[in-house]
């Protein structure tokens, strides 16, 4: 359950890209982020699971650092995200998510078979589905 887990935050994590809209986008999404919530498949992972990881976005790239680091691209355009595993256990790997960010908190919903988007950020009856909720990490 913990590689699970730890490749669901990966693919979750990764966000940003390239498209009209990527300066506006990444200069919000651009920074640490913090996992506070995560679900699959409708259930609740337990805090434990995620709370050493952190999601690093930087324009069109992405590292997430849990028990090991992935890293790749995202592209983008309006809520959806097109993630691509380039280094890490995800390589290789395509997934989509949707996402929406208000007040520094960041949340995204992914579709880890990357088949289609995810209508909704819930993961009830959708096994393959990860739902993580972020927080900005602040700079001191």
């Amino acid at each position: 359950m913990r590689p699970l887990t730890i490749l669901l935050f990966i693919c979750l994590s990764i966000c940003c890209a390239t498209s009209k809209n990527s300066k506006t986008n990444s200069r919000l999404l651009n920074g640490t982020w913090i996992p506070n919530n995560q679900e699959i498949g409708g259930k609740q992972l337990p805090q434990a699971v995620f709370e050493k990881q952190k999601l690093i976005i930087l324009d069109s790239t992405y590292t997430v650092i849990a028990e090991s680091i992935d890293k790749g691209i995202v592209r983008y355009k309006e809520n959806k995200m097109d993630i691509y595993g380039k280094e890490g256990v995800n390589t290789g790997k395509h997934f989509t998510a949707i996402y929406k960010i208000e007040n520094e908190v960041l949340t995204i919903c992914y579709n880890l078979l990357g088949d289609r988007y995810p209508e909704y950020f819930e993961t009830t009856g959708k096994p393959l589905y990860f739902l993580s909720v972020f927080y900005k990490e602040s700079i001191k």
